[in-house]
This record gives C-alpha cells, structure tokens and sequence, in this order.
C-alpha cells in the first residue's frame, strides 16, 4: 500500500510532548492551515529533526496522513526568526504573531493571507519593528477579517485589501486606531478564544 507524502513549507507554531520521547507539532502550512503533526524519538539526543523543529521556525517539512493524523517524514530548517531577531522589539513582533496564529486558526483550512504576512514580516522583520504594535495590530485585524471574526469597515478596509503587510501599514492613519482596535476587541469576544 503506497502512502501520499505531502511536502510543503511551514511555521512550526508550538509542541506538545508525548509519550516518552515523541512530540507533536503545530504547522501552519500556506495550503492547509493548521496541521497537528507527530514526530517519533524527536526528543532524543540523537535526533537529527529535533533542531530544525523549534518554536518560530520555517521548514520544509513532508508529511505523510496516517491513521491517527499527520506524521512528519523530513525536515529541512530554512530559519527561526526569533533567534535572528536583534532587538526585543523583533522578537516582540515575532512572538505575537505566532501567538495570534496559534489563538485563532484552527483547522485543515487554507489562510493565506497571515501566511504571506508572516513570510514578509519573517524575511524583513527589522522593517516592521520600529513600528512593532502598529504592525501586530494590522495583522491580527487582517488574519481575523479572512477568518471571517470582523465584517467589513469602511474606515479601515483599505487596510485589509492591501497585497501586502508593509503597504497596509504605509496606508495606516491615527484616525483608523479606535476603529481597528475596537474591531479586534469585538472579535476576540464574539470568536470566544
């Protein structure tokens, strides 16, 4: 019996310990959302998939649907951008979207756009750290505008329409703050997370 291995690249956004040395991965993936994956003997010394699996990382991983869910096959590490963030503001920035990421998308569904918006912010972060809340702000409101949490603002949708993060923070004007922020409150309330 063959098996379909699934290749892609994804952000490992937590893990979970299981048994004695196994773990069990949350990838965000481009094409299929959040997928929970599970890793045998990861947790050992010997381990060649332990390093690139950490928290904040991008891989390219392949996986393979078994009975109980996804296993991970290989891993190649392609960068943690917590670990090559200078400031704390970039690692600020780094962690709430991750946090976000893990609070909000659940499921084998495809969010494109906060993939896209963690990749730039991944490859430049010093370019959104100086304005790191305004940044982690627009891209919460944007995640939670495709997940479908807030309807639509005129005040703020170029905000939401933009292709990328960097122009949507260049479109960003003091007076859309009380808007965006009420936006996301009223969000995190009815989403109940």
């Amino acid at each position: 019996m063959s098996h379909k291995i699934y290749t892609t690249e994804a952000f490992v956004c937590g893990s979970f310990d299981s048994k004695t040395s196994d773990k069990t991965y949350m990838l965000f993936t481009k094409d299929s959302g959040m997928l929970f994956a599970s890793a045998k003997s990861v947790r050992e010394e010997k381990s060649k998939q332990r390093y690139a699996l950490q928290d904040f990382s991008l891989v390219r991983v392949s996986l393979l649907k078994g009975k109980s869910g996804w296993k991970v096959g290989s891993v190649e590490a392609l960068g943690n951008g917590f670990m090559r963030a200078y400031t704390r503001h970039e690692r600020a920035l780094i962690h709430f979207l991750f946090e976000q990421v893990r609070k909000y998308v659940h499921g084998e569904e495809a969010v494109t756009g906060a993939y896209a918006d963690i990749e730039e912010v991944f490859t430049d972060t010093q370019r959104f750290a100086d304005n790191w809340r305004r940044s982690g702000e627009i891209f919460l409101l944007r995640m939670l505008t495709a997940l479908g949490y807030t309807a639509p603002n005129a005040l703020w949708e170029i905000l939401v329409s933009e292709k990328t993060l960097a122009a949507a923070l260049e479109r960003y004007v003091l007076p859309m703050e009380k808007e965006v922020s009420l936006a996301i409150a009223e969000a995190g309330l009815q989403s109940h997370l």
